[in-house]
């Protein structure tokens, strides 16, 4: 079990320490197992209490999710003609439950849509963030498809104390432009804030989902997926169906139109963490039970902290990341310290070599170095002990300087008229979309629903 001082990303969260479980834990052994929730990802500690490496092969068997193995990679690129993303070649993205069944769809040419979200808890994303977004531009590119991004502004207000709806709001608005800047296509791409999508008027079908799944999510299911307990806040146990509802088509007639029976077919895949699963594990439990399908996951691993693979990167902690405001010299600066896997000695690094495992700026290059021929010549060289640590932060330094100024340069292109268009509910434009008549009748069926709402609320001002 995680301490409180564990949790900086989310001080609010279980498990609260008492007195009494202070003086339990003070009996304990030093060791304690790895801990992976939307809320606390901790590897855990060994026997003597040093912190260790998060075990994926363990998470696939604790979570019960699939490799995603060389057959599977091998049947991807030959269902989408396209040379699998270096992220899944190099097992960075490393787990699924259900990407054969998107596979076989595709082949079919049933369409289906991509959904990925971010909670914004900081003005600046840094580089660990852009994984799975990276990731996911990638899947929208190869199969052409629509995707909705959610930004779960009221989760971070629900869960983190110190933060005000006023903060999560201008958190949101910046993290929005930032992953716009990613490089999405503005005509299959939807964003979305909780707070503002369900307040605005497009949200009468994506609430009803959320009520289905709150309906059939029992507070013992909460509980001990994410560890609640009765010092949790009911808006945090209701949070799980509002995640869950954006798993499913037909809470977004807008863009896959009003037929129901037709939408409630098409299927999600959703890119993420693999710290994000516990909440997709209750939505697939609950999703028969709704008449909808189960969505398809496929999990990536976290970008290291700077101080090593027992954690990630924290938006909470400046000198654990690397943002993609930084400047070229914070990102020098950042990586000179970063944890290394060299020898103490320059000699007793040339005689025995580098250790890559644990070398953060070496797994910092297998997440954004895209040539596999040029990373391998890195890895064999600093294993050898031909390169030295010096000589691997220079090339890490380069890699992710570059990185972020290409980001920088996108980033100015992000206006607030641009911010805006990407986060107005409309019908995006993809293989398989509505036809115009289908699209007309929902306009005309929404243009209905709010001169009704208009006339209510005109009456009622009257009547006052």
């Amino acid at each position: 079990m995680a301490t409180v001082s564990d949790l900086k990303d989310e001080p609010g969260q279980p498990p609260a320490l008492t007195s009494l479980s202070l003086a339990e834990a003070a009996l304990e052994t030093k060791s304690k197992e790895q801990s992976i929730t939307p809320f606390d990802v901790s590897g855990g500690f060994d026997e003597q209490g040093k912190p260790k490496a998060i075990d994926y092969d363990k998470l696939v068997d604790t979570f019960g999710s699939q490799r995603i193995d060389k057959p599977l990679l091998e049947r991807f690129e030959k269902v989408t003609g396209h040379k699998p993303h270096r992220m899944l070649r190099r097992g960075l993205v490393f787990s699924h439950r259900d990407l054969n069944l998107i596979l076989d769809k595709y082949e079919k040419g049933i369409p289906f849509y991509l959904y990925t979200g971010r909670g914004p808890s900081s003005d600046s994303m840094h580089v660990g963030h852009t994984i799975p977004f990276e990731f996911t531009k990638y899947l929208q590119d190869v199969f052409d498809v629509p995707l909705v991004i959610m930004l779960t502004d009221d989760e971070k207000f629900f869960h983190s104390p110190k933060l005000s709806l006023k903060d999560v709001y201008k958190f949101t608005i910046l993290n929005a432009m930032d992953i716009i800047a990613v490089g999405f296509d503005m005509k299959k791409t939807f964003i979305f804030a909780d707070t503002a999508f369900v307040d605005g008027g497009f949200a009468a079908a994506f609430s009803n989902n959320v009520r289905e799944m709150g309906k059939r999510t029992t507070i013992n299911q909460i509980r001990g997926t994410f560890g609640f307990n009765d010092s949790n806040n009911i808006a945090e146990f209701n949070f799980p169906a509002m995640q869950s509802a954006t798993a499913f088509a037909t809470s977004f007639p807008f863009i896959f139109g009003n037929d129901a029976k037709k939408v409630a077919k098409v299927p999600c895949l959703i890119p993420c963490a693999i710290d994000q699963d516990p909440y997709f594990r209750q939505c697939r439990d609950n999703a028969p039970k709704m008449g909808l399908l189960k969505p398809a996951i496929i999990h990536a691993v976290f970008l290291p902290s700077l101080r090593g693979s027992e954690s990630k990167m924290s938006a909470s902690d400046a000198d654990s990341s690397i943002f993609l405001s930084d400047t070229d010299n914070q990102i020098k600066k950042k990586i000179g310290k970063a944890f290394s896997g060299g020898q103490d000695t320059a000699e007793l690094h040339r005689e025995v070599g580098g250790r890559t495992a644990v070398d953060v700026p070496f797994q910092y290059l297998t997440f954004f170095l895209e040539d596999d021929e040029e990373l391998e010549k890195i890895r064999v060289a600093y294993e050898k002990g031909e390169m030295q640590s010096g000589e691997m932060k220079m090339a890490c330094t380069k890699q992710l300087q570059a990185y972020v100024s290409g980001f920088r340069e996108r980033r100015k292109a992000v206006t607030e008229e641009v911010r805006m268009e990407f986060m107005r509910p409309r019908q995006l434009v993809f293989k398989g979309m509505p036809s115009e008549k289908e699209q007309q009748e929902a306009r005309e069926k929404r243009i209905k629903i709010l001169e009704e709402e208009l006339d209510r609320l005109k009456t009622g001002d009257q009547s006052t």
